[in-house]
């Protein structure tokens, strides 16, 4: 088989022929279709505990607790939080000592007869690097691209087994985890904005520059980050929002960067469309200024998480495409990174 990536089904025969892999799938909005895979390949009963899917509100809220938004990285969180503790909880005792737990879950909303756009959602998997370990963390937020729901679904099932597979086999080298998760699939099919490692098995991860990956290896237009250093998917910044960009390299943010920006800032705010709004101002680098000089690296991106002003500045990270576009038309950019 050489360096060719495995197939899904060989991931996830992989993952339940393992003897230390043991879990939960728990599953909202677009079918089991990751958990599926797992039943389908052979050996479930080796790697499964419980695979669950709590589509009725009330049933999902008994569980989770309360949720303003089902389709949110807070249900994700919640179900990952409730699930791996119950887990722990009951088969901590018997098996803790040679097995290392995992959750997988998403909540996601595919096209429907109801809702013709295109499905996203948040998937994240929480996963023992060996027996007793605290728990780690993989969190993103994906777009589901194709035109039918069948399809979506099973774009949604394979990135799903890639993050699963990644998270015990390849966290190691977490830039060859992002680049696999679109194994069988296609950049067509999905676009993932946003992605956040967390935990004692990403000791030392910036993911501002995971945040950067994703971009460089084409699978999303833009990331963005906060000033403190937080990556975050767009729409949960901009949705509804005023919106200030500013273009630079930002090396170094200087006085005179930051002044220019306030008094834009100062004219923006004037705007009958904008007045008595406070706008969210974003920071814009693009690969370009990264390629610009050879002593550009990608911890000219780090180092600009702190330079953007301290009135909610926001770099984001866009492609040469996405640059070309917010320049030539920002309203249209802007609307399309926050469409929720």
């Amino acid at each position: 088989m050489g360096d060719a990536p495995l197939t899904t089904q060989q991931k996830a025969l992989a993952l339940n022929l393992d003897p230390a892999t043991y879990g939960v799938f728990a599953e909202i909005g677009g079918g089991q279709e990751v958990a599926r895979w797992f039943f389908s390949v052979g050996a479930a009963a080796t790697g499964v505990a419980k695979a669950i899917s709590a589509y009725d509100m009330a049933v999902s809220d008994g569980l989770y607790g309360p949720a303003q938004h089902y389709v949110s990285r807070q249900r994700l969180e919640a179900m990952l939080e409730h699930e791996f503790a119950q887990l722990s909880q009951q088969l901590g005792p018997r098996r803790g000592d040679a097995t290392t737990f995992f959750v997988f879950a998403d909540t996601v909303a595919t096209r429907s007869y109801g809702r013709p756009a295109n499905g996203r959602g948040w998937m994240g998997v929480r996963f023992q690097a060996h027996p007793h370990d605290p728990p780690s963390e993989i969190v993103l937020h994906v777009h589901l691209l194709h035109a039918s729901a069948l399809h979506q679904k099973e774009a949604l099932g394979v990135l799903g087994v890639n993050m699963l597979y990644g998270a015990f086999y390849q966290r190691e080298t977490p830039s060859g985890l992002i680049a696999s998760l679109i194994d069988d699939l296609s950049r067509e099919r999905v676009e993932i904005d946003m992605i956040r490692f967390a935990g004692p098995a990403f000791a030392g991860i910036d993911n501002r520059l995971m945040a950067l990956q994703l971009v460089e290896r084409g699978l999303t237009d833009a990331a963005m980050f906060t000033a403190t250093g937080d990556v975050v998917q767009p729409s949960e910044v901009l949705h509804g929002k005023p919106i200030l960009v500013e273009r630079g390299s930002f090396r170094p943010a200087t006085k005179l960067t930051l002044d220019l920006l306030e008094r834009a800032r100062q004219q923006f705010v004037e705007e009958p469309e904008v007045r008595d709004q406070e706008p969210v101002v974003l920071a814009e680098m693009t690969l370009r200024s990264l390629n610009a000089g050879a002593d550009v690296g990608h911890l000219d991106y780090s180092h600009a998480g702190g330079a953007p002003p301290d009135r909610n500045g926001r770099p984001v990270m866009g492609r040469d495409g996405a640059a070309r576009r917010c320049r030539d038309d920002q309203d249209e950019e802007a609307l399309r990174l926050s469409d929720d």
